[in-house]
């Protein structure tokens, strides 16, 4: 095959439209996904055990450790974006990330100092920081374009299906081989995810060849048009997307005034398994329905779930000990992350050229990520400040902001123009 000049638009070997959309390599990813999250939620649920109770550190030291690893695997998704852009190189990148990333959480139980925790948990996130643009460019490579909506949310599904199981592997871990063994053993799942990616390698289409090019890091070209436009109305939400534990935090405060806080707090974290659960349901109904609608699906699918957003959001600012209220909002949310995870991923799949769909992606990712960090920080301050009902209605604002922006969103012949048959 003749090599492709760098600056020319390309394509790799595009899936048949014909058969099934859940081919053995949209299956291998998906699992990949849930069998990551099982791998890295049973370190992550299991360190703060390791640093306070076993190595004897203050809990300033899990914030420091946590804040530089997603910092650090913030800064390593947009790298990995322009890695990704090259169909060989984000297979590696794939296979790699997915196996150090195991590797190194792992290595986490071993430990003897804090500083080896900070040095392996900062490693661990950075390698699947560099992973995410790789996988998400590898699924688009593995099915149709018609079908990019249940692609990714069958592996937002799988993803979320991990971060149920997880946790509770973790509990059975420890009951069963401590602390320390329970953190070594997440290594079988993680590496398990990676043999499921090389699966999903193997049957996809052959990656052109191109000649080997410097790598860049290209930000102008994605923001062009329609998917730029796209990119703004996802950081106006991202903006207004604030961590989970602070709907878990609002919940508790709420109602530990009538419950104590020992029955506040299992409340408040059987609403979260709520939450996971929806979300869980939601990603696969949410692809179908964006490859349903043709071009538009995906916004469409993005703006019902940024206003399950704004819903939620306005009920935990004026839910106050209403339980039912809780419990909806809760739900909403879960549901609205499901909608909106899957509509980002299938739209930019569809909008990015397919010679920068790795950078697309990795900028995605770079949004998301700073965008989470500015919401929760802000919204922190002003439940400090102020109060959590104006921190709730700042998000809310957001919310308005993103929908109105949305509003503005109309795919062109540039989008996924093929619904389901």
């Amino acid at each position: 095959m003749t090599a492709t000049p760098q600056d020319e638009p390309t394509a790799a070997a595009e899936p048949a439209s014909g058969g099934s959309w859940l081919t053995r390599g949209v299956a291998g990813i998906g699992s990949a996904s849930l069998l990551a999250d099982v791998g890295h939620e049973v370190p992550t649920a299991l360190l703060p055990s390791l640093l306070t109770s076993t190595l004897g550190a203050p809990a300033a030291a899990l914030g420091v450790i946590e804040g530089v690893s997603d910092a650090l695997a913030g800064g390593a998704r947009f790298v990995g974006g322009a890695i990704a852009d090259d169909p060989g190189r984000r297979r590696r990148v794939a296979v790699g990330g997915y196996t150090t990333t195991a590797v190194l959480a792992s290595l986490t139980g071993a430990a003897t100092q804090v500083w080896q925790v900070g040095v392996l948990r900062a490693g661990a996130w950075a390698t699947r920081g560099l992973r995410v643009p790789a996988r998400n460019a590898l699924l688009a490579d593995v099915v149709h374009p018609s079908a990019y909506g249940r692609a990714y949310g069958f592996e937002r599904m799988m993803d979320n299906l991990g971060a149920i199981f997880g946790p509770l592997l973790a509990l059975g871990l420890v009951a069963a081989v401590g602390t320390r063994w329970a953190i070594g053993l997440s290594v079988i799942p993680g590496l398990l995810a990676a043999a499921a990616i090389v699966y999903a390698i193997h049957h996809a289409p052959r990656a052109e060849q191109r000649d080997r090019v410097p790598l860049r890091i290209r930000v102008r070209p994605v923001l062009h048009g329609q998917l730029g436009r796209l990119l703004a109305a996802v950081a106006a939400f991202e903006v207004g997307n604030v961590a989970a534990t602070l709907l878990i935090l609002r919940a508790t405060e709420l109602l530990t005034p009538g419950r104590g806080t020992d029955a506040a707090t299992v409340v408040a974290l059987v609403l979260y398994a709520g939450y996971n659960v929806a979300a869980t349901a939601a990603s696969l109904p949410a692809g179908r329905l964006a490859d349903r609608f043709g071009p538009t699906g995906p916004v469409r699918v993005l703006t019902a779930g940024v206003a399950l957003f704004a819903a939620a959001y306005a009920g935990f600012a004026a839910a106050g000990d209403n339980l039912p209220v809780l419990a909806l909002a809760f739900i909403a949310a879960g549901l609205a992350i499901g909608c909106v995870e899957t509509a980002q991923h299938s739209a930019v799949a569809a909008l990015a050229p397919a010679h920068l769909r790795g950078s697309a992606f990795g900028l995605l990712a770079t949004i998301q990520a700073a965008g989470n960090l500015a919401a929760s920080a802000v919204a922190g301050i002003l439940w400090t400040a102020v109060s959590a009902t104006a921190a709730f209605g700042y998000l809310t604002a957001w919310m308005l902001i993103a929908l109105a922006v949305l509003a503005f969103n109309h795919p062109g012949p540039g989008a996924n123009s093929s619904a389901i048959p």
